[in-house]
């Protein structure tokens, strides 16, 4: 009797351990986001058992206010920051609960150097003038154009449907089309710049209906990922720049 009392218990010892060493692992890896590369320098790469790893830039964090509204005594009410900032990181709490592994970046973040991710989207809003409408583009150098579109043609899909904004494209610029990220990622890394809306035109939508906005980026992204490369849809509007 004492024997297999002993034998049970070495027993239940053993399965405990085994249970602890598995919920260690997966505590440490659920929340890892980027692991530092030293083979890369600066370069961030998705590690082992980690998740599809997603990155958002939140537009001008870090750096400054971006386009701003002001009232009748020059007075600013509202910054493309702060909503950019919210956006994103109602955004990362939405793909995160669909099991995506999501990091912030700010503006110029170090972590954009070299950095590799199944897609990178960075999130801005357009000056506050009586203008309305959404625009998406790609690097005019992309090495990955195809992919790239098919990115940017989900947007079209998804962040159109999910705000009802109509696509804005003449108002795209080379600050969207060479944008400074995408000199600075790796060149496999998909990637896109999205500006919201406008903040005088979209200036409701931008502010009190932000769970939309990032139901549509959510979606959007989720349809790049989620979705083989020949069924995805391809953007309409080629990276051109005025």
């Amino acid at each position: 009797m004492r024997y297999d009392l002993i034998k049970r218990i070495q027993r239940l010892f053993t399965i405990i351990g085994l249970i602890s060493f598995f919920g260690i692992v997966i505590l440490a890896t659920r929340d890892a986001d980027f692991a530092f590369s030293s083979s890369r320098g600066a370069g961030w790469m998705p590690q082992l058992f980690s998740r599809p790893q997603i990155a958002l830039i939140s537009g001008h964090a870090g750096s400054d206010s971006g386009a701003i509204c002001t009232d009748a005594a020059g007075q600013t009410t509202l910054t493309e920051a702060a909503i950019t900032a919210a956006v994103s990181a109602k955004t990362a709490t939405l793909l995160q609960q669909r099991g995506y592994a999501v990091t912030i970046l700010n503006e110029f973040d170090e972590r954009l150097n070299g950095l590799q991710a199944v897609a990178l989207l960075s999130l801005h809003a357009d000056s506050c003038v009586d203008l309305s409408g959404y625009k998406a583009a790609y690097s005019e150098t992309s090495a990955i154009p195809e992919t790239d579109a098919r990115l940017t043609g989900c947007i079209a899909q998804y962040y159109a449907t999910e705000t009802g904004l109509h696509e804005h494209p003449e108002t795209i610029t080379h600050n969207m089309t060479e944008y400074h990220a995408f000199r600075k990622i790796d060149p496999a890394t998909p990637a896109a710049i999205l500006e919201l809306g406008f903040l005088g035109g979209d200036q409701e939508l931008l502010t009190a209906q932000q769970d939309r906005l990032a139901q549509g980026v959510a979606d959007s992204l989720d349809c790049f990922l989620s979705t083989p490369s020949t069924s995805t849809p391809s953007t309409s509007t080629t990276p051109t720049s005025k």
